[in-house]
């Protein structure tokens, strides 16, 4: 199982006075967490908790270079592109030069069990926003292999 989802249970994020039920989450209140053995990659809780019962928002921030192995999830995700050029594949093959390049604004489902791989292959930092339902869990497809690459630049 992938470690960041420990991180982000224990995370919090800060949230704006609102009316009742409504929540802001002012950019500057996002509160970034390295992921264990991430080489730099980071992880902010925004809203509810993947490893709880309901919908969940998460943040990730991957370094210029920074990718993670392929990889799966329990549930379906939606991830959004907020900042940079997110690159993401699918299938077991860590091929990071075929990979799909998506930029600011744009939208990638991955079902639940889909094998997929995405980070940073540039000197740009990327930052996606992933919306599911929990609890889900991640595994690795090669456990034997560290689940986050740093790149030659």
């Amino acid at each position: 199982m992938r470690l960041f989802f420990l991180t982000l249970a224990l995370a919090g994020a800060a949230a704006a006075a609102q009316p009742a039920g409504f929540r802001a989450v002012p950019a500057e209140a996002v509160q970034w967490q390295p992921i264990p053995n991430g080489q730099g990659a980071q992880s902010a809780l925004i809203a509810g908790n993947p490893s709880q019962p309901g919908t969940y928002v998460i943040r990730v921030k991957f370094p210029p270079h920074v990718m993670d192995r392929p990889h799966h999830h329990s549930r379906d995700r939606h991830v959004t592109v907020l900042q940079g050029r997110w690159v993401a594949g699918t299938g077991p093959d860590f091929a990071p030069d075929r990979a799909q390049v998506l930029t600011a604004g744009s939208y990638m489902f991955h079902p639940a069990g889909g094998v997929h791989w995405d980070g940073s292959n540039s000197d740009e930092t990327v930052i996606v926003q992933i919306i599911g339902e929990g609890p889900v869990t991640s595994a690795d497809v090669d456990p034997a292999l560290a689940s986050w690459v740093k790149l030659p630049g």
